[in-house]
């Protein structure tokens, strides 16, 4: 049975597939996660996630350059750091999830998929936001 970790992962993954431009990860969403043997209640919280995250796209870049520092522009943000925000911010933002949990798990899986420099910066950042929010 798949963890939570393993479906936020596999939600990463998914957006970040849409953001190279693969357009059909939509359609594709129940199968890549079914694939990653992600099924059941925690394949349907997987894809409301996801489809959250979709959903919500324009609000959360808006949350997200509001954060930026000066030097630091939203387009230079890394393609797997972006998806990462993306999705931590959807949940510190539009679920009850406490906010600790969700940027622990946003650390991991930074440590996980990016660089060590990522996980200072993806910390930092949603820091900014949960403390925004609250």
């Amino acid at each position: 049975m798949a963890t939570r970790t393993q479906v936020r992962t596999a939600v990463v993954q998914m957006l970040y597939a849409m953001d190279l431009g693969n357009r059909e990860m939509e359609k594709q969403a129940s199968e890549y996660l079914n694939e990653r043997k992600i099924k059941g209640a925690k394949a349907e919280w997987g894809l409301s996630l996801f489809k959250g995250v979709l959903e919500k796209s324009d609000e959360i870049e808006k949350i997200i350059k509001k954060h930026l520092s000066r030097e630091w522009s939203y387009e230079r943000l890394d393609k797997v750091d972006k998806a990462i925000l993306f999705l931590a911010v959807y949940e510190i933002v539009f679920t009850d999830l406490p906010y600790q949990i969700v940027i622990n798990e946003a650390i991991e899986m930074a440590k996980l998929l990016s660089s060590e420099n990522s996980t200072k910066f993806v910390n930092g950042m949603l820091d900014k936001i949960a403390k925004d929010k609250n």
